[in-house]
């Protein structure tokens, strides 16, 4: 493992949908999810870091500390359980007294390390914080959803063969470019799950490829667009983040007709930052 992060840092994440369902909402029949007094779209940040898992899970599969801890088909307590083997303990429910079981978890699994976890299940690995924070992402103007109708020449059962075909519903906003902002603590990566050089360097990289290994045909054409990084030359920083997430601005271009592709968008940086503030581009 590489050094621990030093400095404190906050990104923007600008990414687009076109014809696609970014984040369905299970409690709205699988519409996108909104804002229902603003119209503007929202990506929930557990969509988000799904999407980092499965990439780092893609990219470092079988790479010594970076398993993933949630993802799909596992048991919690199982995994918690490796902890108590390794150190030889007797997995118990009550919280840790001996703070290597958190370590193990951290040094073992990159989303923990990354995201955090409560670890306090049957199986008590106890519960540790992360250093980084994602926000919920929202659309820069309203989206319009649609519920597309589509037929299927097949069908399930033979009690179904007299119709010759089936329907089905495809939830979808036409086009919708989205904000996401985040935080990075160099404080709570040194004082908790040790988040190193590297894991910061898998960050980047997950954020700006991790729709490019998730396409389906629900999700439509997914693609992270921009990604402003504001790296602080300290662990504490210089300056309060809305400070520099305000030097981002997006101007749409498309007058009253709605947009329909990142063309019909102006992004803007500033580069007036405060002293001991560094301006990136990742993308």
């Amino acid at each position: 493992m590489s050094e621990v992060i030093k400095n404190r840092y906050e990104f923007v994440l600008l990414f687009d949908v076109e014809n696609g369902n970014p984040n369905g909402d299970p409690d709205m029949g699988n519409m996108p999810r909104i804002d229902p007094q603003t119209g503007h779209g929202i990506v929930t940040d557990v969509c988000l870091k799904r999407k980092i898992r499965d990439y780092v899970d893609l990219v470092r599969d079988g790479v010594p500390g970076y398993e993933i801890y949630v993802r799909s088909g596992a048991v919690l307590n199982d995994q918690h359980k490796r902890a108590y083997d390794y150190l030889g303990m007797e997995p118990s429910k009550n919280k840790p007294t001996d703070s290597k079981l958190t370590e193990f978890m951290c040094e073992n699994f990159f989303d923990i390390r990354t995201f955090g976890a409560v670890m306090t299940t049957e199986v008590n690995c106890g519960q540790v914080r992360g250093p980084v924070q994602i926000n919920f992402a929202r659309s820069m103007d309203p989206v319009f959803q649609q519920e597309v109708t589509v037929t299927r020449c097949a069908v399930t059962n033979e009690k179904d063969a007299e119709k010759g075909q089936t329907m089905g519903k495809k939830q979808m906003v036409p086009y919708a470019l989205y904000r996401a902002e985040g935080y990075i603590s160099a404080h709570l990566a040194q004082k908790t799950t040790r988040f190193n050089e590297d894991d910061l360097d898998l960050l980047w990289d997950s954020l700006v490829n991790m729709f490019e290994h998730d396409h389906s045909a629900a999700r439509g054409k997914m693609s992270a667009r921009k990604l402003i990084v504001f790296k602080h030359k300290n662990a504490l920083g210089c300056c309060q983040s809305h400070l520099l997430f305000d030097g981002v601005k997006v101007e749409r271009l498309s007058g009253d007709l709605p947009p329909r592709s990142f063309g019909d968008y102006r992004v803007t940086v500033s580069d007036d930052v405060p002293d001991g503030v560094e301006l990136i581009e990742k993308l």
